[in-house]
């Protein structure tokens, strides 16, 4: 049996899960952060030492650091949390094919993200299976946010990343590199398919009308409510309102930071010359 804790980093709107095996006492962090000020370029833990605080208290022993995505609104905490907690960072194997389209677009030095020096321990393919002590992980390939989104199910328990948000929030947006409308359509019919009575737990909640957080539902919920999927909307009806709707977006305040440290499983760049580490950012003269 497995109990999960739910951890809201509310700079970003981010449900972090600490999820564990009662019985062995085995855990896994899903979809971690760091806290970072853009506008000084500090990093910080506060974050990520509560759920070290909570894994401690309860002496769990972290298996698995996951990432449901290569997060382009906050920096993953994985590599800070596998200094102090140890385990093993995990991701969809389509992260490959981010990190390529990250390093050429920023044109980084990423000589230590190669195959042969992967800073992810594993990568995914869909329908992998792993085991948390005595229960059976399932990875569910969920792209079309980004191409290497998955979806983690343990125990009638699916975490989703962003492909869904709560039926109230509706879907997340798709105009990043790899991500398809279409796509997404599809990754969430495959949810949808799951028992009705599976729970879908949410990496964000944005709290519409200033609501309460909320960060997980049934199957059976957001088939009839979500404001995007929901409804009887067809396929056609959501790429043409997801498409409109991403056209109109701002990219995400984090989003340079983010995915440069992100497809590097959080691990900070190398100290240049002057002991400073940096990241870059694209300009644009209009």
């Amino acid at each position: 049996m497995i109990s999960i804790h739910a951890f809201f980093h509310q700079a970003s709107s981010t449900i972090s899960y600490v999820v564990y095996e009662q019985a062995s006492k085995q855990a896994m962090i899903i979809d971690s952060a760091l806290d970072y000020s853009a506008h000084t370029g500090k990093l910080w833990t506060e974050f990520a030492d509560q759920q070290i605080a909570f894994i401690a208290n309860n002496n769990l022993h972290v298996e698995w650091i996951l990432e449901t995505h290569a997060h382009a609104d906050h920096i993953s905490a994985a590599y800070y949390l596998k200094s102090k907690l140890g385990g093993r960072i995990g991701a969809g194997a389509g992260v490959v094919e981010v990190q390529k389209t990250f390093i050429e677009f920023f044109d980084l030095d990423c000589a230590n993200i190669t195959r042969e020096s992967q800073p992810f321990d594993h990568l995914f393919v869909d329908n992998e299976t792993f085991s948390l002590g005595n229960s059976e992980v399932s990875v569910i390939a969920t792209p079309g946010h980004t191409n290497d989104s998955v979806t983690y199910l343990i125990e009638g328990n699916a975490f989703v990343g962003d492909t869904l948000f709560m039926p109230d929030g509706g879907t997340a947006r798709c105009d990043f590199p790899g991500g398809s409308a279409e796509v997404l359509f599809a990754s969430i019919e495959r949810l949808h398919r799951l028992p009705e009575q599976t729970v879908l737990w949410m990496c964000h909640d944005y709290q519409p009308e200033g609501r309460e957080l909320k960060y997980n539902c049934t199957v059976a919920q957001s088939k009839a409510d979500n404001i995007h999927v929901g409804r009887g909307n067809s396929r056609d009806d959501f790429v043409k309102l997801r498409e409109s709707r991403d056209e109109n977006l701002d990219i995400p305040r984090l989003l340079y930071p983010s995915v440069q440290l992100n497809i590097a499983a959080g691990k900070l760049p190398p100290k240049a010359a002057n002991g400073k580490r940096f990241i870059k950012q694209p300009i644009a003269f209009i």
